[in-house]
């Protein structure tokens, strides 16, 4: 979940930063790769010609009132899907300091947020197509907070008591080099280092904890694939807590003590919500789960960050609910392109639907009907939000989850529709997907002609005068 919020901090347009270029003797044959992967609405977002395996990032925060300053390097193993020349990494505001590709120093130009690393000849057969790969990036200066189109932040922001990296759509690159589209997926190794009386909490699992000279280094380890905007990384006085569930699934929170009390109850709920959400969508994706909670004004907004979503203060029942479904549509089943936002947002607000269905006793088709009624949700169509700014906007969520109660209705056999959910969830498990794949799986799996279904509610203009109208011949 992202709704915009009032943004009161600097607009960062991401052109900035400095880079330290190494001379490189001779180059390597083959094509540069794509500088973005045209994204419908961040066509410089990502780059081509390769696709990362996995991120080593370490990471040595200076944290300070107004300002944080970081020193970081980043190892990044990567496969090559051409004979590379060069190739880019995104990189915002952060100066460069120096990098190699197998070892071995590349030349490093940049262009706003665009790095071009040229590698040295000498290293020409490990970038031959469907090679493996390895460039280390230093980097250091201060992480820049990003108000995005729609005025809400992200990138690096400032806590109460220290920092919260939070990075949908774009803001990942605020904090470390990488291909920071979402079709990108990897797996994570994240250490950070703080000072001593402070903890740093990221995705996946604890792996170690070592303190010397005032300072502790936390190591987190992800293994299942990761896109970049769902890595995190909170820095405060946390209280924090390890636990698991009958299933196994270690849970992990960090809750600031200035909310602890008041977020206990939801936090006790997450086995339940687990368990809740397994049975109507299919196994828990993830090796573990938890949350990170801070005070109300640490961030406008929950996000879905994967194995521990970020709150702003307390969770409703419902919120907690959106942001752990999430980790099945939207953290494993990711968006092949930003346009296929729904696919998050719709399916988590029905989530919540089917939870006040089942344990409140409000049936989906009330919660439908409230949805219809509201003028928001008819800005315009889900499955094409007209900008960037609409990205987290009131239909995307609510007339998105209008779009799957309609094909429940069209349907009309709950076996075969939540058989539908778990079988989308478990063709997709840890990889991407668009809106025209859901649309194919949904009439292969039902054996239903939809086009009307999705004229009327997933591309139609305006609110249809008769919500009960025909969706299928």
């Amino acid at each position: 979940m992202r709704r915009a919020a009032p943004a009161a901090a600097l607009l960062f347009a991401l052109t900035t930063g400095t880079t330290a270029c190494t001379a490189v003797a001779g180059g390597v044959e083959g094509e540069p790769g794509a500088a973005g992967l045209r994204d419908p609405y961040f066509p410089r977002l990502g780059n081509g010609g390769y696709e990362v395996t996995h991120y080593d990032l370490a990471l040595d925060v200076d944290v300070r009132p107004g300002r944080d300053e970081l020193r970081g390097t980043a190892t990044i193993t990567a496969r090559t899907t051409q004979d590379l020349s060069s190739f880019n990494l995104d990189l915002a505001g952060l100066d460069v300091t120096g990098a190699t590709v197998e070892g071995r120093p590349a030349a490093v130009n940049r262009a706003g947020s665009e790095l071009t690393l040229r590698p040295d000849a000498g290293v020409e057969s490990r970038l031959r197509e469907g090679r493996t790969f390895r460039t280390v990036v230093r980097y250091a200066g201060a992480p820049r907070t990003v108000t995005d189109r729609d005025r809400s932040q992200e990138g690096w922001l400032k806590t109460a008591d220290g920092s919260l990296a939070l990075g949908q759509p774009t803001g990942s690159m605020a904090w470390f080099p990488g291909n920071h589209h979402p079709s990108d997926k990897a797996t994570y190794t994240v250490a950070v280092t703080v000072p001593e009386k402070l903890t740093a909490v990221s995705n996946g699992e604890p792996v170690s904890r070592r303190t010397s000279g005032g300072r502790t280094t936390y190591r987190w380890r992800t293994p299942e694939p990761m896109a970049s905007y769902l890595a995190t990384v909170a820095i405060g006085r946390y209280a924090t807590k390890s636990s698991r569930t009958r299933e196994g699934v270690e849970v992990f929170t960090a809750v600031d003590p200035e909310v602890a009390r008041a977020s206990a109850s939801a936090l006790d709920r997450i086995p339940e919500v687990l368990t809740w959400a397994a049975r109507r969508f299919g196994p828990y994706p993830f090796s573990s789960t938890g949350a990170v909670i801070d005070r109300r004004d640490d961030a406008g907004y929950a996000l879905e960050t994967q194995n521990r979503p970020v709150f702003p203060g307390p969770p409703s029942t419902g919120l907690l609910v959106h942001e752990l479904a999430h980790q099945w549509f939207g953290d494993s089943v990711t968006p092949a392109t930003w346009r296929d936002m729904w696919l998050n947002e719709g399916f988590a607000t029905y989530a919540e639907w089917l939870w006040a269905e089942d344990t409140e006793g409000v049936p989906t088709r009330q919660s439908f009907d409230a949805a219809f009624l509201q003028d928001v949700n008819w800005a315009f169509p889900p499955g094409d939000p007209p900008g960037a700014a609409d990205l987290s906007a009131a239909p995307v969520y609510g007339r998105g989850a209008m779009v799957l109660e309609k094909l429940r209705q069209a349907v009309d056999d709950d076996k075969v529709f939540f058989a539908l959910l778990k079988g989308w969830a478990t063709a997709h498990r840890h990889g991407n997907a668009s809106t025209d794949d859901f649309t194919a799986y949904a009439e292969k799996r039902t054996g239903l002609e939809l086009d009307a279904l999705w004229d009327t509610w997933l591309y139609g203009d305006g609110r249809p005068d008769d919500p009960d109208a025909p969706v299928t011949p």
